[in-house]
Protein backbone atom coordinates (compact mmCIF):
# COMPACT_ATOMS: atom_id res chain seq x y z
CA UNK A 1 0.00 0.00 0.00
CA UNK A 2 1.36 3.35 -1.06
CA UNK A 3 1.77 6.52 0.94
CA UNK A 4 1.53 10.22 -1.01
CA UNK A 5 1.32 13.82 0.25
CA UNK A 6 -2.03 15.16 -0.67
CA UNK A 7 -3.57 18.34 -0.31
CA UNK A 8 -2.21 21.00 1.34
CA UNK A 9 -1.68 24.39 1.48
CA UNK A 10 0.40 27.03 4.38
CA UNK A 11 0.04 30.91 5.02
CA UNK A 12 0.08 33.23 7.55
CA UNK A 13 -3.05 33.29 10.14
CA UNK A 14 -4.59 36.23 11.77
CA UNK A 15 -2.48 39.37 10.80
CA UNK A 16 -3.74 42.06 12.51
CA UNK A 17 -3.70 45.53 11.17
CA UNK A 18 -4.59 48.74 11.86
CA UNK A 19 -4.39 52.10 9.45
CA UNK A 20 -5.14 55.80 9.99
CA UNK A 21 -5.15 57.80 7.01
CA UNK A 22 -4.26 61.38 8.63
CA UNK A 23 -4.22 63.37 5.58
CA UNK A 24 -7.09 65.55 6.91
CA UNK A 25 -8.16 67.03 10.65
CA UNK A 26 -10.50 63.64 10.11
CA UNK A 27 -8.63 60.73 10.50
CA UNK A 28 -9.79 57.70 9.13
CA UNK A 29 -10.11 54.47 10.87
CA UNK A 30 -9.27 50.60 9.20
CA UNK A 31 -9.10 47.39 11.09
CA UNK A 32 -8.70 44.51 9.66
CA UNK A 33 -8.13 40.58 10.52
CA UNK A 34 -5.94 39.24 7.15
CA UNK A 35 -4.94 35.16 6.61
CA UNK A 36 -3.52 34.42 3.73
CA UNK A 37 -2.67 30.70 2.30
CA UNK A 38 -0.46 29.83 -0.28
CA UNK A 39 -0.66 26.53 -2.72
CA UNK A 40 1.80 25.18 -4.97
CA UNK A 41 4.94 22.46 -5.17
CA UNK A 42 5.42 21.78 -1.46
CA UNK A 43 6.25 18.67 -1.53
CA UNK A 44 10.13 18.74 -1.10
CA UNK A 45 9.49 20.58 2.69
CA UNK A 46 6.92 18.27 3.18
CA UNK A 47 8.73 14.91 2.45
CA UNK A 48 12.82 16.01 2.97
CA UNK A 49 12.18 19.15 4.96
CA UNK A 50 13.69 21.09 1.83
CA UNK A 51 12.80 24.94 2.64
CA UNK A 52 13.60 26.08 -1.45
CA UNK A 53 9.45 26.48 -2.16
CA UNK A 54 8.54 28.03 1.41
CA UNK A 55 7.78 31.29 1.14
CA UNK A 56 8.10 32.57 5.01
CA UNK A 57 4.96 32.79 6.65
CA UNK A 58 7.25 35.93 8.42
CA UNK A 59 7.47 37.60 4.88
CA UNK A 60 3.66 36.91 3.97
CA UNK A 61 3.47 38.83 7.25
CA UNK A 62 5.31 41.78 6.43
CA UNK A 63 3.58 41.68 2.88
CA UNK A 64 0.11 42.75 4.60
CA UNK A 65 2.06 45.44 6.24
CA UNK A 66 3.49 46.56 3.30
CA UNK A 67 0.23 46.45 1.03
CA UNK A 68 -1.99 48.12 3.93
CA UNK A 69 1.25 51.34 3.54
CA UNK A 70 -0.36 51.87 0.02
CA UNK A 71 -3.85 51.84 1.30
CA UNK A 72 -6.45 49.65 1.92
CA UNK A 73 -9.38 50.44 -0.60
CA UNK A 74 -12.21 48.09 -0.33
CA UNK A 75 -11.26 44.74 1.13
CA UNK A 76 -11.97 42.97 -1.85
CA UNK A 77 -9.55 45.15 -3.78
CA UNK A 78 -7.00 44.48 -0.84
CA UNK A 79 -7.48 40.82 -1.45
CA UNK A 80 -6.86 40.55 -4.84
CA UNK A 81 -3.87 42.59 -4.27
CA UNK A 82 -2.37 40.30 -1.84
CA UNK A 83 -3.72 37.09 -3.66
CA UNK A 84 -1.91 38.19 -7.21
CA UNK A 85 0.88 39.37 -5.66
CA UNK A 86 1.51 35.72 -4.27
CA UNK A 87 0.47 33.61 -6.44
CA UNK A 88 2.57 34.99 -9.40
CA UNK A 89 5.89 35.63 -7.20
CA UNK A 90 7.29 32.33 -7.86
CA UNK A 91 6.88 29.50 -9.93
CA UNK A 92 6.24 26.71 -7.67
CA UNK A 93 2.95 28.71 -6.66
CA UNK A 94 -0.29 28.03 -8.16
CA UNK A 95 -2.49 29.93 -6.08
CA UNK A 96 -3.24 32.02 -3.07
CA UNK A 97 -6.12 32.54 -0.61
CA UNK A 98 -7.13 35.77 1.37
CA UNK A 99 -9.64 35.85 3.91
CA UNK A 100 -10.05 39.47 5.26
CA UNK A 101 -12.21 40.41 8.20
CA UNK A 102 -13.15 43.96 8.97
CA UNK A 103 -14.11 45.46 12.15
CA UNK A 104 -16.28 48.72 12.24
CA UNK A 105 -15.47 51.42 14.67
CA UNK A 106 -18.03 54.57 15.02
CA UNK A 107 -16.75 58.07 16.04
CA UNK A 108 -17.54 58.78 19.33
CA UNK A 109 -19.64 61.85 19.55
CA UNK A 110 -18.35 64.84 22.13
CA UNK A 111 -20.56 67.98 22.39
CA UNK A 112 -23.40 66.67 19.42
CA UNK A 113 -21.37 66.20 16.69
CA UNK A 114 -19.08 63.38 15.73
CA UNK A 115 -14.84 63.62 17.07
CA UNK A 116 -12.07 63.90 14.39
CA UNK A 117 -9.74 61.39 15.93
CA UNK A 118 -11.62 58.97 18.85
CA UNK A 119 -13.57 55.88 18.17
CA UNK A 120 -15.58 53.43 20.40
CA UNK A 121 -16.10 49.41 18.20
CA UNK A 122 -19.15 48.80 16.67
CA UNK A 123 -20.96 45.48 17.89
CA UNK A 124 -20.61 42.36 17.31
CA UNK A 125 -21.33 42.35 13.22
CA UNK A 126 -18.37 41.76 11.01
CA UNK A 127 -17.59 42.13 7.03
CA UNK A 128 -16.02 39.62 5.10
CA UNK A 129 -14.62 38.75 1.81
CA UNK A 130 -12.45 35.62 0.80
CA UNK A 131 -10.18 36.02 -2.69
CA UNK A 132 -8.84 33.00 -4.18
CA UNK A 133 -6.68 33.47 -7.09
CA UNK A 134 -5.57 29.89 -8.57
CA UNK A 135 -4.12 30.06 -11.79
CA UNK A 136 -6.49 32.09 -14.23
CA UNK A 137 -9.50 31.64 -12.01
CA UNK A 138 -10.14 34.23 -9.29
CA UNK A 139 -13.03 33.98 -7.13
CA UNK A 140 -14.26 36.29 -4.69
CA UNK A 141 -16.59 35.99 -2.05
CA UNK A 142 -17.70 38.09 0.49
CA UNK A 143 -19.57 38.13 3.56
CA UNK A 144 -21.05 39.21 7.06
CA UNK A 145 -21.25 37.61 10.04
CA UNK A 146 -22.74 38.70 13.64
CA UNK A 147 -25.78 39.97 12.18
CA UNK A 148 -27.93 39.77 15.51
CA UNK A 149 -32.21 40.40 13.72
CA UNK A 150 -35.17 39.87 15.74
CA UNK A 151 -38.47 40.34 15.43
CA UNK A 152 -41.18 40.47 17.71
CA UNK A 153 -44.18 38.89 15.60
CA UNK A 154 -45.56 37.57 12.18
CA UNK A 155 -43.12 34.32 13.20
CA UNK A 156 -44.50 30.85 13.95
CA UNK A 157 -43.61 27.14 13.92
CA UNK A 158 -46.27 24.41 13.65
CA UNK A 159 -47.24 20.78 12.01
CA UNK A 160 -43.93 19.71 12.57
CA UNK A 161 -44.01 15.57 13.18
CA UNK A 162 -44.39 14.66 17.07
CA UNK A 163 -43.24 11.61 18.59
CA UNK A 164 -42.72 10.34 22.13
CA UNK A 165 -40.02 12.56 22.87
CA UNK A 166 -41.59 15.47 20.97
CA UNK A 167 -42.50 18.50 24.09
CA UNK A 168 -42.64 21.20 21.91
CA UNK A 169 -46.07 23.03 21.35
CA UNK A 170 -47.17 24.41 17.78
CA UNK A 171 -47.11 27.83 17.80
CA UNK A 172 -48.38 30.67 15.21
CA UNK A 173 -47.00 33.62 16.98
CA UNK A 174 -43.34 33.57 18.63
CA UNK A 175 -39.99 35.73 18.62
CA UNK A 176 -38.53 35.02 15.70
CA UNK A 177 -34.04 35.82 16.23
CA UNK A 178 -30.70 35.29 14.39
CA UNK A 179 -27.11 36.36 14.29
CA UNK A 180 -26.90 35.88 10.26
CA UNK A 181 -23.92 34.22 8.53
CA UNK A 182 -23.91 35.53 5.01
CA UNK A 183 -21.21 34.71 2.58
CA UNK A 184 -21.99 35.56 -1.54
CA UNK A 185 -19.82 34.86 -4.52
CA UNK A 186 -19.49 37.06 -7.17
CA UNK A 187 -19.63 35.88 -10.80
CA UNK A 188 -16.39 34.15 -11.76
CA UNK A 189 -13.83 36.10 -13.33
CA UNK A 190 -10.39 35.67 -14.59
CA UNK A 191 -7.10 36.94 -14.30
CA UNK A 192 -6.71 37.41 -18.06
CA UNK A 193 -10.01 39.93 -18.20
CA UNK A 194 -9.12 42.33 -15.53
CA UNK A 195 -10.79 45.17 -16.74
CA UNK A 196 -14.17 43.14 -16.90
CA UNK A 197 -14.13 42.32 -12.91
CA UNK A 198 -16.49 44.61 -11.26
CA UNK A 199 -15.28 47.97 -10.53
CA UNK A 200 -13.54 48.04 -6.94
CA UNK A 201 -15.90 51.30 -6.16
CA UNK A 202 -18.92 48.72 -6.62
CA UNK A 203 -18.23 46.36 -3.76
CA UNK A 204 -18.89 48.85 -0.99
CA UNK A 205 -22.13 49.53 -2.53
CA UNK A 206 -22.65 46.01 -2.95
CA UNK A 207 -22.22 45.16 0.16
CA UNK A 208 -24.39 47.93 1.51
CA UNK A 209 -27.44 46.97 -0.36
CA UNK A 210 -26.76 43.00 -0.01
CA UNK A 211 -27.12 43.77 3.57
CA UNK A 212 -29.98 45.82 3.39
CA UNK A 213 -31.71 43.26 1.83
CA UNK A 214 -31.32 40.82 4.19
CA UNK A 215 -32.52 43.04 6.84
CA UNK A 216 -35.55 43.69 4.77
CA UNK A 217 -36.37 40.37 3.92
CA UNK A 218 -36.49 39.47 7.50
CA UNK A 219 -38.20 41.82 8.26
CA UNK A 220 -41.30 41.40 5.72
CA UNK A 221 -44.34 38.92 5.68
CA UNK A 222 -45.12 35.78 8.13
CA UNK A 223 -42.30 33.08 8.49
CA UNK A 224 -43.64 29.81 8.91
CA UNK A 225 -40.02 28.57 9.90
CA UNK A 226 -36.88 29.85 9.71
CA UNK A 227 -35.85 27.56 6.83
CA UNK A 228 -38.14 29.71 5.01
CA UNK A 229 -36.98 32.70 6.07
CA UNK A 230 -33.73 32.06 4.71
CA UNK A 231 -34.60 30.86 1.52
CA UNK A 232 -36.55 34.06 1.14
CA UNK A 233 -33.35 36.04 2.04
CA UNK A 234 -31.03 34.31 -0.20
CA UNK A 235 -33.50 34.32 -3.23
CA UNK A 236 -33.93 38.31 -2.68
CA UNK A 237 -30.46 38.76 -2.79
CA UNK A 238 -30.03 36.94 -5.86
CA UNK A 239 -32.84 38.86 -7.66
CA UNK A 240 -31.26 42.18 -6.79
CA UNK A 241 -28.02 41.14 -7.26
CA UNK A 242 -26.78 39.80 -10.78
CA UNK A 243 -23.31 40.02 -10.04
CA UNK A 244 -23.95 37.09 -7.47
CA UNK A 245 -23.96 33.78 -8.01
CA UNK A 246 -24.92 32.00 -4.95
CA UNK A 247 -24.95 33.05 -1.30
CA UNK A 248 -24.79 31.06 2.18
CA UNK A 249 -26.35 31.30 4.99
CA UNK A 250 -26.01 30.31 8.45
CA UNK A 251 -28.62 31.25 10.74
CA UNK A 252 -28.94 29.96 14.40
CA UNK A 253 -32.12 30.19 16.19
CA UNK A 254 -31.67 32.61 18.99
CA UNK A 255 -35.04 30.67 20.94
CA UNK A 256 -37.05 33.47 22.89
CA UNK A 257 -39.48 31.60 25.94
CA UNK A 258 -42.15 32.53 27.22
CA UNK A 259 -41.68 33.03 30.74
CA UNK A 260 -44.14 31.41 33.37
CA UNK A 261 -45.47 34.22 36.14
CA UNK A 262 -48.14 32.44 36.93
CA UNK A 263 -46.38 31.07 40.23
CA UNK A 264 -46.48 34.66 41.55
CA UNK A 265 -49.67 35.63 40.03
CA UNK A 266 -49.05 37.57 37.23
CA UNK A 267 -50.36 36.47 33.21
CA UNK A 268 -47.61 36.79 30.51
CA UNK A 269 -49.53 37.77 27.55
CA UNK A 270 -46.69 38.00 25.53
CA UNK A 271 -44.61 40.98 27.57
CA UNK A 272 -41.78 38.76 29.43
CA UNK A 273 -39.50 35.49 27.68
CA UNK A 274 -36.41 33.92 28.82
CA UNK A 275 -33.49 34.10 26.02
CA UNK A 276 -31.76 31.04 25.79
CA UNK A 277 -28.27 30.98 25.20
CA UNK A 278 -28.01 27.23 24.02
CA UNK A 279 -28.25 24.76 22.96
CA UNK A 280 -29.94 26.17 19.61
CA UNK A 281 -31.08 24.70 16.32
CA UNK A 282 -28.87 25.68 13.62
CA UNK A 283 -30.12 26.59 10.17
CA UNK A 284 -27.79 26.46 6.91
CA UNK A 285 -28.48 26.78 3.44
CA UNK A 286 -27.35 27.29 -0.03
CA UNK A 287 -29.36 30.02 -2.24
CA UNK A 288 -27.41 29.43 -6.43
CA UNK A 289 -28.91 30.19 -9.92
CA UNK A 290 -28.90 27.41 -11.72
CA UNK A 291 -27.69 28.59 -14.89
CA UNK A 292 -24.21 29.07 -13.12
CA UNK A 293 -22.36 26.34 -11.53
CA UNK A 294 -20.88 26.69 -8.28
CA UNK A 295 -17.28 27.01 -7.53
CA UNK A 296 -15.41 24.35 -5.26
CA UNK A 297 -12.60 25.64 -5.42
CA UNK A 298 -13.78 29.27 -4.55
CA UNK A 299 -14.97 27.36 -1.47
CA UNK A 300 -12.67 24.98 -0.58
CA UNK A 301 -11.08 25.53 3.75
CA UNK A 302 -14.17 28.25 4.40
CA UNK A 303 -14.66 27.84 8.01
CA UNK A 304 -17.98 26.30 9.01
CA UNK A 305 -20.77 26.10 6.13
CA UNK A 306 -20.20 29.23 5.32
Amino acid sequence: MGIALGTNQYGKAEVRVVTVDRSSARHVLRDLNVSCALRGDFTAVHLDGDNAHVLATDTQRNTVYAFAREGIGEIEEFGLRLARHFAGAYEWLSGARVEIEEYGWDRITVGGAPHDHAFSRTGAEVRTTVVTVDGADVHVISGLSGLVVLKTTESGFAGFPRDRYTTLADTDDRILATAVTARWRYTAVTRGTEPNEMPISDYAASYASIRSTLLATFAAGYSSALQETLYSMGQAVLEAHPAVAEIRLSMPNKHHFLSDLAPFGLDNPGVVYSAADRPYGLIEGTVVRDDIPSADLAWRATPGFC
